[in-house]
């Protein structure tokens, strides 16, 4: 019997259901190849374990002949492969757990694959949105939090923006087309924090006789 994770949300990516007049206006999930570049640098490990294969066979190929130097190679090659390959799973896994909601009203971020956490951020809780694009158009929006709002960095990760860790800012990570993306979150946001907001105040008897 297959079973869903997320099956008891309202509306995907969401814990309940959106109140009346806010408006889901996007929602998308990491690019699971960018992330594991960006945040998991599988790169930066493939070329690691390609420096030690490439040392250990210059360190062996004059003590041995050219097939045993190869041999001796071999296992750094395959270790390298096996560690690459287990970072981009845990990408795959990280991007098909998370869901990345922007209303006119809020950023919503479900992330999380082992425990689950939802994120929730009135845009008149957010100060500043910083955009990281890359070339192939995948990008990062970082947002910074006002007031005395603390995120834990471990929990968050890799939905943060890389190093900030006294103030960690929750970041929409290596998203699909960020460059509309973010035009959009600006939009929204600066239309919210614009509205007026009306208070009611009480009116005394002998002020409203008058």
């Amino acid at each position: 019997m297959s079973h869903d994770d997320f099956e008891i949300e309202p509306v995907e990516g969401l814990p309940e259901a959106p109140p009346e007049g806010e408006e889901i206006l996007w929602q998308g999930r990491p690019d699971w190849w960018a992330l594991s570049r960006a945040a998991l640098s599988v790169w930066w490990v493939a070329g690691y374990f390609g420096i030690l294969s490439a040392w250990r066979f210059i360190s062996v190929v004059d003590l041995m002949p050219l097939a045993q130097a190869v041999g001796a190679t071999v296992p750094l090659v395959i270790l390298g492969g096996i560690v690459c390959l287990m970072l981009m799973a845990v990408a795959w896994v990280q991007a098909r757990a998370t869901m990345y909601t922007i209303t006119n009203r809020r950023v919503v971020m479900r992330i999380g694959a082992a425990l689950t956490l939802t994120l929730n951020l009135p845009y008149k809780q957010v100060a500043n949105a910083m955009l990281d694009l890359r070339r192939d158009g995948t990008g990062t929006i970082a947002l910074e939090t006002m007031g005395k709002t603390r995120l834990s960095y471990l929990m968050v990760w890799p939905h943060v923006r890389p190093w900030y860790m006294s103030q960690t800012q929750p970041a929409l990570r290596c998203i699909p087309d960020a460059e509309r993306v973010a035009h959009l979150l600006s939009e929204a946001a600066e239309q919210r924090v614009s509205e007026p907001v009306v208070a009611r105040t009480a009116v005394s008897a002998a002020v409203a006789a008058e």
